[in-house]
């Protein structure tokens, strides 16, 4: 019964060896040839296994690529679900943020080799872009649903947690445009920052009754 139940562990010990080995491949020949110039074949040739083999665990060579950054939206989110439950949502998914920042368990980008270098290919790469788009929305369809945990709301009705989600992630995705146009590795957490003072300035500036007002006069409302 022992030997059964070690089996399907070493199955899983090993697949994860080759994913790793897979996307550990891409990354470094990617970054160092450019994406357009390194095949699927010859990722998998460096890994030591085949194109069939390869196709198991990634669906293009961008995805396999961008594994190395797959599991930051989810150490975000754990980090959200971690905040105290009195802090307003989109206080607590800022702070979640900078404790992905500054967690010295498992470094952020700014802190691991050649993640600045992955995300500046990523701005010119349309294809890299588009597959990084698409874990950004899966991690943020993950933070709406903590977010509407945390205030008991239904996200299919409710639309607060979708727009508290998509404005800090939004101050996010500014403060990592930045800080590839920077030049400045070690930039993002100041970056940061100061996206979110100011969206914080900006949603204080302007509050939700001024809007509701404009759009009532520009309706002819009385």
């Amino acid at each position: 019964m022992q030997a059964e139940q070690k089996l399907p562990e070493r199955r899983s010990r090993k697949a994860r060896r080759t994913r790793e080995a897979l996307a550990g491949a891409a990354f470094e020949l990617v970054l160092d040839r450019g994406l357009r110039d390194v095949t699927v074949e010859e990722i998998a040739e460096r890994a030591d296994v085949d194109r069939r083999t390869f196709s198991r665990y990634f669906a293009s060579k961008e995805d396999a690529v961008l594994d190395s950054v797959r599991g930051d939206g989810d150490r975000i989110n754990d980090a959200l679900r971690a905040r105290p439950a009195e802090e307003p949502p989109l206080t607590a998914y800022r702070r979640a943020v900078l404790d992905w920042l500054a967690d010295p368990a498992a470094p952020a980008w700014h802190r691991r080799p050649r993640i600045f270098e992955l995300m500046v290919l990523a701005e010119r790469e349309p294809t890299l872009y588009a597959a990084f788009h698409h874990i950004r929305v899966d991690a943020q369809e993950d933070s709406v649903t903590i977010v509407a945990d945390r205030i008991g709301a239904d996200p299919r009705s409710d639309l607060r947690p979708a727009v508290t989600v998509a404005a800090g992630a939004g101050a996010l995705l500014a403060a990592q445009a930045a800080w590839v146009r920077g030049n400045r590795p070690d930039e993002l957490p100041r970056l940061v920052e100061r996206a979110f003072d100011a969206l914080a300035a900006e949603l204080s500036a302007r509050p939700a009754s001024q809007s509701t007002t404009s759009t009532t006069e520009g309706n002819g409302t009385s």
